[in-house]
């Protein structure tokens, strides 16, 4: 129970530097595309496994915010001058 806690907690983070790195004009066109592209998946009624599937519908769209997370991850390691909020993303995911 400890992990599933830690696990939103870190979600939950990582979520608000997303926020803040799509308003942040300094970020990337290529980082803010990822993130609009992620949330309209999570938010569509069309997905690959349906929402109506307990359990199974929601690990699809959990999959897809990892992915694009660690996408975002690393197209802001090959940018030289990311924003601030950007460098705190870097540096959350190389904790891990």
């Amino acid at each position: 129970m400890y992990k599933l806690g830690m696990s939103l907690l870190r979600l939950r983070a990582e979520l608000m530097q997303a926020r803040a790195l799509l308003r942040d004009p300094r970020a990337p066109r290529s980082v803010k595309l990822v993130l609009i592209a992620a949330l309209l998946y999570v938010l569509s009624p069309i997905d690959l496994v349906p929402d109506l599937i307990p359990g199974l519908g929601w690990i699809d769209d959990g999959a897809i915010v990892m992915l694009s997370l660690q996408l975002v991850r690393r197209l802001l390691a090959s940018t030289p001058h990311a924003p601030p909020k950007a460098q705190a993303v870097r540096r959350a995911g190389r904790r891990r």
